[in-house]
């Protein structure tokens, strides 16, 4: 998706503070141990993004402008008429996870695709990469459903910055569903739940999992690398996190702490919350990167002379966005006029 332009300027030594502790190997999955608790709420308002769309954003926002390795997290739900037509991106990776409808996606490179329920996609921008979204939509208005997704932005480390463009992408039948408990669905798209790995394996090596909990009162641990920056965020429904008694609602980012000892996070759907709609949520951690995070709109770099680079390097076409000179998507041809 494309985002507002701005640059902004993070110093090593901010990032620093974020790595504290910090180890790679992740906890093992079936043990339980100190939870994480909330160190931050951050509601995610809805903006303008693309061509006529709203997305609820909570990372990238006055409230919560990254967390590393993080840097955007939209909520869309697209109506019909708006999308999200050519735009670029470079030092970066995108992930883009459906709930409903169907989603396409095109690039200049020759490579398409369709998203549907359940299914990701898993884009390694690197040296650089110009493509279209585009929301498909029932030519029957009466049926025209909203195309419901996430998008999340993560950063590249900087020795990884100008590698070849790639994607994983995983149909939902492919990507493991787990069930520890009565009442507890797991989706791993990628890190590890309960002993079972996830089929992506991305840049960096995010987690992203996605959770739903089906009964009041059910509750579950979550085991995390410790160290790294986390956060949940609420589709629906109500969770609670941790020791804290408080139910937190739909629309609403919780950035989690990283003390020591805090192997993972215990997660409940609050007792009285009796009604019909389940808790859906994601809970997404990744390695701090210690690098200055330097982001002018899609191009992400580590300097501002990078940033100015990759500006004329997609203007001229050169240095990996050579076959962005003339191209023009066919999925977004509408919206050209």
């Amino acid at each position: 998706m494309i985002k507002p332009a701005f640059i902004r300027f993070t110093s090593p030594s901010i990032l620093t503070t974020l790595k504290a502790n910090m180890s790679t190997t992740a906890a093992t999955s079936t043990a339980t141990g100190a939870s994480r608790s909330i160190t931050k709420s951050v509601y995610a308002h809805e903006v303008s993004e693309g061509a006529g769309a709203t997305v609820r954003r909570s990372i990238g926002t006055r409230e919560l402008r990254n967390l590393t390795p993080f840097l955007m997290l939209d909520h869309f739900r697209v109506l019909p008429g708006a999308g999200f037509p050519d735009h670029p991106h470079r030092g970066m990776q995108t992930v883009t996870y459906l709930f409903q409808g169907t989603f396409k996606h095109e690039d200049f490179l020759g490579y398409s695709g369709t998203l549907t329920p359940g299914d990701v996609q898993w884009m390694t921008a690197g040296r650089g990469i110009a493509h279209a979204e585009m929301p498909i939509f029932d030519p029957d208005p009466a049926k025209a459903e909203p195309v419901e997704g996430m998008q999340l932005w993560i950063d590249l480390p900087q020795k990884d910055k100008y590698i070849e463009p790639e994607y994983q992408d995983r149909k939902a039948e492919d990507i493991p569903v787990i069930h520890p408990k009565d009442g507890v669905e797991i989706t791993v798209l990628s890190g590890d739940s309960h002993g079972t790995s996830g089929s992506v394996t991305p840049v960096g090596g995010a987690w992203y999992l996605g959770f739903k909990l089906q009964k009041p009162g059910v509750s579950v641990y979550q085991p995390l690398p410790e160290g790294y920056n986390a956060f949940i965020y609420i589709v629906k429904g109500k969770l609670q996190v941790g020791d804290d008694a408080k139910a937190h609602d739909k629309f609403n980012l919780l950035v989690l702490s990283t003390k020591p000892g805090e192997s993972g996070v215990t997660l409940t759907r609050p007792a009285d919350d009796t009604g019909a709609e389940e808790a859906h949520f994601v809970v997404i951690a990744g390695k701090p990167l210690d690098q200055p995070i330097v982001q002018y709109g899609p191009f992400v770099t580590c300097s501002q002379r990078q940033a100015m680079e990759a500006i004329m390097d997609y203007q001229t076409g050169k240095n990996g966005f050579e076959r962005a000179v003339g191209w023009k998507s066919k999925i977004a041809k509408d919206f050209r006029g």
